[in-house]
């Protein structure tokens, strides 16, 4: 909840949510991990600002009826939504790894964050958490 927090509520307190603009994008290692996060971001958003946010695993029509500002999912669905063109990245001004450690070990999952991370602007805030780095991954 912490570590949670901590990017949660940084986040909420920079962003300005523009009508149809993502604005940050959070990856993580697991669905039920992304879900856990989308639901903080909607505790905390409910006191701080008017941002939507949105956790993807199935649904792109949400995309087109929601228009989230927030977006929270796994490295393979939001790397599929974008090449799809479903979801676009270029307004990004936050990138945020969750348990980065669980995916820049695995190398599909770590070329799919690079792939992703290529695809938002070079300006962007880019913030890497973890509760267990080990010091085999640390230069990664």
């Amino acid at each position: 909840m912490g570590k949670t927090a901590a990017f949660v509520l940084s986040t909420l307190q920079q962003i300005e949510p523009i009508a149809g603009q993502l604005a940050a994008r959070v990856l993580c290692h697991t669905r039920l991990l992304a879900y856990q996060i989308c639901h903080e971001f909607k505790r905390f958003n409910a006191y701080l600002t008017d941002a939507k946010v949105a956790i993807f695993y199935v649904h792109k029509d949400l995309l087109k009826n929601e228009r989230p500002h927030i977006v929270v999912g796994t490295p393979g669905r939001i790397l599929a939504l974008a090449r799809d063109k479903n979801l676009a990245l270029k307004n990004v001004r936050h990138f945020i790894l969750d348990e980065c450690d669980k995916m820049l070990e695995s190398l599909d999952m770590r070329r799919d964050v690079q792939d992703i991370f290529k695809m938002t602007p070079h300006d962007k805030q880019v913030m890497m958490f973890s509760a267990t780095l080990s010091k085999e991954i640390c230069p990664v």
